[in-house]
């Protein structure tokens, strides 16, 4: 099973056009084995004496009224795109399943994305379509009946794909072509110079280096003969600021030569020129 999540709309037309294959139309009537699954309260929200069968155009505008009965309600982002397309498909040699498969498929693809909750009375409104072989379609609008925004769970995407591998496992269905896997780069090749960049690159290093060192410890003997008295605890602290400061400007030498050497590509020896044969001529 492949499933494609697609980018959200404002309206269910062109979503629910893709799943039917054709138009939205007022003329037409889906019946239970197109609309094979929806919202759980769907059942209390029509009227016992309402038809039973609606049209297309009929289920884009139920889909579509949180819309216009909460106009203020958005994503944190302030994203009114409240209609969410989820597109599911078999492997090509997977067997025909039957209305109550497919909407087990499509309540679980429900749960998974944060889109039917168990127990929840202001859920969203959605539908699952089965109108081509092999294909589900499932449309919701994240609105919820409270006006709140159905907030999906973090990683919906790994999720879904777990719980569509679960499902093949389930129906026994073909499982969808693992990706592959990305080879590890080859390491590169060492060369001299770079084995050089690398030496003068941990003798500069600032924290671990062996030059830090020997600086550290010059400043902070440097640092305790300033507070012996004596005008010579003077001189000699003096002096060996300097040698600590030479030790930095030798650091600095150092790492700037490292990053020129390994930036510098082993050279490729030039081909010798071809030797032209002389011709002989006979006198």
């Amino acid at each position: 099973m492949i499933f494609r999540v697609h980018e959200r709309t404002h309206t269910a037309h062109d979503p629910l056009t893709a799943a039917l294959g054709r138009p939205v139309s007022p003329d037409d009537g889906l019946t239970e084995y197109t609309v094979v699954a929806h919202w759980p309260g769907l059942d209390s929200y029509t009227l016992d004496d309402e038809q039973k069968i609606w049209t297309s155009a009929q289920w884009a505008e139920h889909l579509e009224d949180p819309l216009l009965e909460h106009p203020f309600a958005a994503s944190p982002t302030d994203d009114r795109r409240a209609i969410l397309h989820l597109h599911a498909r078999l492997h090509h040699d997977d067997r025909d399943l039957s209305p109550p498969e497919w909407a087990e498929v499509a309540h679980r693809l429900a749960r998974v994305a944060g889109i039917e909750v168990p127990g929840d009375q202001n859920g969203c409104r959605w539908i699952a379509v089965q109108a081509q072989l092999g294909h589900l379609d499932l449309i919701a609008n994240l609105i919820r009946l409270d006006g709140e925004w159905a907030t999906q769970p973090a990683g919906v995407l790994q999720r879904l794909s777990s719980e569509a591998r679960r499902i093949e496992g389930d129906l026994r269905l073909t499982p969808a072509p693992a990706a592959p896997t990305p080879q590890p780069l080859a390491p590169p090749v060492p060369t001299a110079t770079g084995h050089l960049a690398s030496i003068l690159s941990q003798l500069a290093d600032e924290h671990t280096g062996p030059l830090a060192t020997v600086r550290s410890l010059v400043e902070h003997a440097a640092h305790r003969i300033a507070r012996q008295p004596g005008a010579a605890s003077g001189n000699t602290s003096h002096r060996l600021e300097l040698i600590a400061r030479w030790l930095y400007v030798i650091q600095q030498d150092l790492d700037t030569t490292a990053a020129r050497l390994s930036v510098v590509r082993p050279s490729v020896a030039a081909a010798p020129p071809a030797v032209r044969s002389a011709t002989h001529r006979s006198p």
